[in-house]
């Protein structure tokens, strides 16, 4: 996999993101990415080699590490990192979209013509419903890879014994140890504690650009009922206005 790749994606998302998810990429970068490619992956790299059974039974090691570990945890970051990304780039192609529009309207009207949007990478109609289902999209799959992490295994606790029963075909019971157990510990809870810091700033993402939108509805509310009483105000004088002239008018003239 190109990490760099997707990395060199992923940044032009910061021009568009929040404050919150300028922090959510560099915690994905540095904490996960950047763990997952240094340390996680040679951690993991001899789990399947050093799954060590008490038994010399053909086929019994293999068919034990594969009930315990249907998904390696190493491959199951990889395709959570690769699934919590690419919501992502739904906002850069939405932004991408508005620039061509915006491109095939100068060709067509001139460069003197009105711009269709005032600031393509701006969060405003179309561009805000992207990004926040984009957030959605990212929280629903950080939660489900937990849930997948945890429903597994039983926890995210890696025990040093594994007790294998009636499976085909090993004998009764077969005792198996997991190599580095202690380490690979470390690195589940560290995983896990990253991906929850990452569902913590992704919520407040979600309610920052709530909140902010409503803001910014109550200010546009306020100011058209301000310039709607200010007119009725107005037209109310003007018409006392012309009432008081057409009681003068009708009133009698003496002349002395």
């Amino acid at each position: 996999m190109d990490w760099k790749t997707l990395q060199g994606l992923l940044s032009g998302v910061n021009k568009y993101s929040t404050a919150f998810g300028r922090i959510w990429l560099s915690v994905v970068f540095v904490f996960r990415v950047l763990v997952y490619v240094v340390a996680a992956e040679r951690v993991w790299g001899d789990e399947q080699k050093d799954f060590d059974c008490n038994t010399r039974q053909p086929g019994c090691t293999n068919v034990c590490y594969d009930h315990f570990f249907p998904v390696s945890h190493i491959r199951l970051w990889a395709l959570q990192l690769i699934f919590v990304t690419c919501p992502s780039l739904l906002v850069i192609m939405h932004v991408a979209y508005r620039e061509d529009r915006e491109k095939k309207n100068r060709e067509k009207n001139g460069e003197n013509c009105p711009k269709l949007y005032s600031n393509t990478g701006k969060k405003h109609g179309g561009l805000w419903w992207t990004y926040l289902l984009s957030l959605f999209f990212k929280l629903v799959i950080e939660i489900l890879f937990l849930y997948l992490l945890h429903k597994m295994w039983d926890s995210f606790d890696l025990p040093r014994l594994v007790k294998c029963t009636n499976v085909d075909p090993c004998p009764n019971t077969v005792d198996c140890y997991i190599a580095r157990p202690t380490e690979k510990r470390v690195f589940t809870y560290f995983m896990v504690g990253a991906s929850s810091i990452c569902i913590i700033l992704t919520i407040c993402e979600i309610f920052y650009l709530i909140f902010k939108r409503v803001v910014q509805r109550a200010r546009k509310w306020r100011k058209s009922t301000k310039r709607s009483v200010s007119y009725s105000k107005a037209s109310t004088c003007h018409c006392h206005i012309k009432s008081e002239e057409k009681d003068n008018k009708s009133q009698p003239r003496y002349v002395a």
